[in-house]
This record gives structure tokens, C-alpha cells and sequence, in this order.
């Protein structure tokens, strides 16, 4: 396997000499960018006609990761030629939110097969439910197969968010690719760092991901009281003050859920995955040494599992955080980047993007929706 990652910036000169030189049958293309190349899609065009053969995958961000670098505006690119593992793509509408589920069904039956071992996935950041998506994935492959992935951003803008389908930025689609043979090895981890704070509630009137009542009381109302001044700065300063569910009291396995919109007529909060009526429900606060400590876990994760990473592999990291994260950590948010590089082998080479959900198993088996995560995805072949 070889690997090559660039950063194209607007301004700056760049060369897609070491992509072409990758370019093959057996090489995926991975293009993280923002939202704005919808409109002016030069960059990624040209990063696609140098190499025309490569298998696509992309989408927006609210922000991209090079390295250990952060950067907006740009188009970060990771080439990976696999020598002895076949690829697949897939691709699915996703029209509304209550597609969802469908899209995920319909996303994983184009790439069932024996042979499958690990299955990345880019949605959509604003008309997908994301908790659907998973299920239909899950229902459809299983818990044998190791599926990653996130939601596409649009900084904290939430207008409109981009997949690369049919090789262009499209809207409203979710996109995936399939890993096959004994000789790939996907590793995962994901991790928030997110302290917990004030009572915890039950969930008592909810539709989807769409949230109304917690106790008895208007939803909206009473998260309102909780942020204060910040109120205001909704749906945006949400991404602060992200909602801790776990089914039960007892539950030892805790999903973190984000807003992405507020309805003030319905006094509702609409979120990236599901909150169930009945779950318990709690809300959550940033603790800065956490977020990092986190990453620098979540990259422990991927190479301690009992298909553990070799040493002197090739790797590519994919990182998938969430954009609540780096709104929180600001000026420190290279941080858990730079903590999670430090703890993978020396060679690894990562890109990626700040999301509006990330796509992993929560510890193993069948893959969730996380928020407020930083999510990693180690590529290697043995």
C-alpha cells in the first residue's frame, strides 16, 4: 500500500504530481474541502483529472485536517494505491431526513459481499438522520463488518453541506466505500471528553430526531435556562452544550447527541441522530484537557484491538471530529489533532474534517452515530 497526502490552498501554489503518480484501478481518492466548493468546484476538478482511474470519496467540512494542521478554505487530499485489496464504491439519495434509513439499506447491499471487511461512509450533514442511516447499515451487513465514517459540515453555517457523487459535489446523497480481503486491516476509535452537568432527565415526547419534551417541560424552554446569554446564539452555541442519552439509569453506554436546529413555535430541538422517548437524557459541558485526552484515546483504540496495527505498515488516519469540538477548544484545537498523530506509528499519514456527526462502533460490533467525538479510522494492509 502506498499513501501520499497534499493540501491544496487558495493562494498558494501546489503540485498534484505525487497524486497522478498514484493513480490506478486499485487507488482510492479521498477530498475533504469546504462548503463553498459547490459553488466554484475548480480545485476538486482538477485534483480529479489527475487522476481520472481512482475510486472517489469527499465531502465538506467545517474545517480540514492535514496533518497535524487545521485549515478552512482549503481542499485537503489523500491518495492510497492498495496493492491486494479490491474496492468498491456506493452511492444512495437521500432526499429527506425520513430516507434515511433507506439510503443506509440501499448503501450496504451494494457492497454486501463474503468478502467484505470495513465499509467508509460520507452523508449528507443536514437532510439525513443519521441514527436511521446507521440502523439501515447495520441491519443490512451486521455486526462483521467495520463501518466509519461522518456527516458532512458547513463550518456553523448549517445551510447546505456536499458529497462528491458521480466524481462532483452534490447535495442530499450519501456515498460509501467498501473494503474487501484478508489483507486490509481498519482500525477505530472514538472518543468525546465531554463533562456532565445538572440533572438527568427522561426524554417524554420526541418524534425521530426531533426533540420536545424532557420531564414533562417544553424542551426548548428548559435549555434555555441552562445556556443562559448563549441562548441567543442558537443553534450555533448548541454545539457547546451538546445532550448526553443512555436508555437507562443503569446504562453503561453513553451516546452524545448535538443540535442542529431549534423550532421557537414547537419549543423543539431537531439533532443529528435520534433521541428516543423514554432515554435519559443529560446535558454537557467542555473540560479542555478531556477533549484532548480524548483524541489521544480514541487513537489508543485503534491499535489496541487484536487486529492491531503493524509497526512497519503503511497507515492512512482518518479523523473525523466534530465541529462542536473545535468551536469549544479554539485556539487549542490543533491539539487533538497533534495528540492523536503522536500516539499512531510513526509513518501514518492523516487528513479529515470537523463534521456535524461521526460514524464508528462505539466499542466494537455494529457502528453507531456519535457526536462531540473525535473519531478515528485507521487504513493499513498486511
Amino acid at each position: 500500500m502506498r499513501v501520499t497526502t497534499t493540501c491544496l490552498k487558495l493562494g498558494h501554489p501546489w503540485s498534484l504530481e505525487s497524486l497522478s503518480a498514484l493513480d490506478s484501478d486499485q487507488t482510492l481518492l479521498l477530498l475533504f474541502g469546504a462548503s463553498n466548493l459547490l459553488d466554484a468546484p475548480d480545485r476538486i476538478e482538477a485534483v480529479l483529472k489527475a487522476c481520472p482511474r481512482s475510486h472517489v470519496m469527499g465531502c465538506s467540512t467545517s474545517g480540514e485536517i492535514h496533518g497535524n494542521e487545521i485549515t478552512d478554505d482549503s481542499l485537503v487530499v489523500a491518495a492510497v494505491q492498495f496493492e491486494q485489496t479490491p474496492l468498491r464504491t456506493a452511492e444512495a439519495a437521500v432526499p429527506s431526513p425520513q430516507t434515511s434509513y433507506t439510503a443506509g439499506c440501499a448503501i450496504a447491499q451494494q457492497l454486501k459481499q463474503p468478502s467484505l471487511r470495513g465499509v467508509l461512509v460520507l452523508s449528507d450533514g443536514l437532510h439525513v438522520n443519521g441514527s436511521e442511516l446507521v440502523k439501515g447499515l447495520n441491519d443490512t451487513l451486521g455486526d462483521s463488518v467495520i463501518v466509519t465514517g461522518g456527516l458532512a459540515g458547513d463550518g456553523t453555517q448549517f445551510k447546505r453541506t456536499w458529497v462528491l457523487k458521480d466524481r462532483t459535489p452534490q447535495s442530499r446523497h450519501v456515498t460509501a466505500v467498501g473494503f474487501y480481503g484478508d489483507h486490509i486491516q481498519v482500525g477505530h476509535g472514538s472518543k468525546g471528553g465531554w463533562d456532565k452537568f445538572g440533572p438527568e432527565r427522561q426524554v417524554t415526547k420526541s418524534s425521530g430526531n426531533v426533540l420536545y419534551q424532557l420531564d414533562g417541560r417544553p424542551a426548548l424552554e428548559l435549555y434555555k435556562e441552562y445556556l443562559g446569554e448563549r441562548a441567543s446564539g442558537l443553534p450555533a452555541t448548541g454545539l457547546l452544550f451538546p445532550l448526553a442519552i443512555r436508555t437507562s439509569q443503569t446504562e453503561g453506554k453513553v451516546l452524545v447527541r448535538t443540535i442542529l436546529a431549534v423550532d421557537e413555535a414547537t419549543q423543539s430541538m431537531t439533532f443529528a441522530g435520534d433521541i428516543p422517548e423514554g432515554v435519559f437524557a443529560q446535558l454537557m459541558r467542555a473540560n479542555f484537557d478531556r477533549l484532548i485526552q480524548g483524541a489521544s484515546e480514541a487513537a489508543t483504540l485503534t491499535i489496541n484491538r487484536d487486529n492491531s496495527l503493524p509497526s512497519n505498515s503503511p497507515t492512512l488516519c482518518i479523523a473525523i471530529s466534530c465541529v462542536g469540538r473545535r468551536l469549544v477548544l479554539g485556539e487549542r484545537t490543533e491539539e487533538e489533532v497533534e495528540a492523536a498523530l503522536e500516539i499512531l506509528p510513526k509513518d501514518s499519514r492523516q487528513i479529515g474534517f470537523y463534521s456535524y456527526g461521526e460514524i464508528s462502533p462505539y466499542q466494537s460490533g455494529t457502528c453507531d452515530l456519535h457526536n462531540q467525538t473525535m473519531t478515528l479510522t485507521t487504513i493499513t494492509e498486511v
